[in-house]
């Protein structure tokens, strides 16, 4: 099984992929799940605005899109994410890249293990979600003294 990372209009991020594949995977089997196969591409607002467009009939700007191919435990999916929602996302939140990136990061892959965030009950669980997210995002980074 296998994460990869690419890049399509932009530099990718400033991190080891190895940080990011060790990240996930913990996220991954904390709920007792599989990594299966798993790309995230990594945009510009422009690239994932085109795909809002085209496969989900969204004409607006978003940070995360992803798609679903989950057989059973084994978490599979393509998670396209734009860099330019993430900075401008923490910019205006007032929190860190790190973090707003650990958290959009971990949306897709909560997304992939079941959690939504359409009602108000369930957006509520879905931050929780991603709050313990960004402490296993933090835990991995000083293990690997990043």
């Amino acid at each position: 099984m296998a994460i990869e990372f690419f890049a399509e209009d932009i530099d990718f991020p400033a991190y080891e992929e190895s940080f990011l594949q060790t990240f996930i995977t913990r996220l991954i089997t904390s709920k007792n799940n599989e990594v299966g196969e798993i790309s995230y591409i990594f945009c510009s607002d422009v690239y994932l605005l085109k795909i809002n467009i085209d496969y989900l009939q969204h004409d607006y700007y978003t940070d995360i899109i992803t798609f679903d191919y989950v057989e059973g435990n084994l978490i599979s999916g393509d998670v396209f994410l734009s860099i330019d929602r993430v900075k401008d996302n923490a910019e205006v939140l007032n929190v860190g890249f790190d973090s707003e990136f650990a958290r959009v990061l971990s949306h897709g892959i909560l997304h992939l293990l079941g959690f939504k965030d359409k009602t108000d009950d369930e957006a509520a669980e879905m931050r929780l979600e991603e709050d313990k997210a960004i402490v296993i995002f933090n835990e991995v980074k000083v293990e690997m003294s990043l």
